[in-house]
């Protein structure tokens, strides 16, 4: 039975963006953008600012920024990839929001995000307490990957 695939994802700048299109392309998969209710601005993002939105909400374990929707049929899916640029060597918290936000039970969560330079590292074993019941099945940095490549680790983990 082929898995239905879902591609969810959150973006600050437009690069996990396009990682994220081209793997739902090549998956044959739906695409859910992970959205702040509150939009960021360039200078919320601003890492070298320590007063910048970001640089709190990474510097505070609890912090759980609003998200603008939820995925309303995450039951029809068996497979959702999750992506993200890396922050601070791990998942922006918003990625935890959409977890605790989402019943994953039983669903598979692949990981994929986009670095300037640090990798997967703990972010999944950091992430797993936000979806306990749900199958974990690793990771991979997405820079600049071409379709079939995407295709054959998609067929590869599910």
């Amino acid at each position: 039975m082929m898995s239905k695939i879902l591609v969810a994802y959150f973006s600050a700048s437009g690069v996990t963006k396009r990682a994220a299109s081209l793997l739902a392309k090549a998956a044959n998969a739906d695409l859910f953008e992970i959205q702040p209710k509150t939009p960021y601005t360039s200078a919320d993002l601003d890492w070298t600012n320590k007063k910048s939105r970001s640089s709190l909400e990474m510097n505070d374990p609890t912090s759980r920024p609003e998200i603008k929707s939820r995925v309303e049929n995450l039951s029809d899916y068996d497979a959702i990839f999750l992506g993200f640029p890396v922050w601070w060597y791990t998942a922006p918290t918003i990625v935890k929001t959409f977890l605790e936000a989402h019943d994953f039970s039983g669903k598979e969560i692949v990981l994929f995000a986009t670095s300037g330079g640090s990798g997967l590292g703990r972010i999944e074993s950091e992430l797993k307490p936000c979806a306990p019941n749900a199958v974990w099945k690793g990771g991979k940095l997405l820079n600049g990957a071409s379709e079939s490549a995407l295709k054959s680790w998609v067929e590869s983990v599910l």
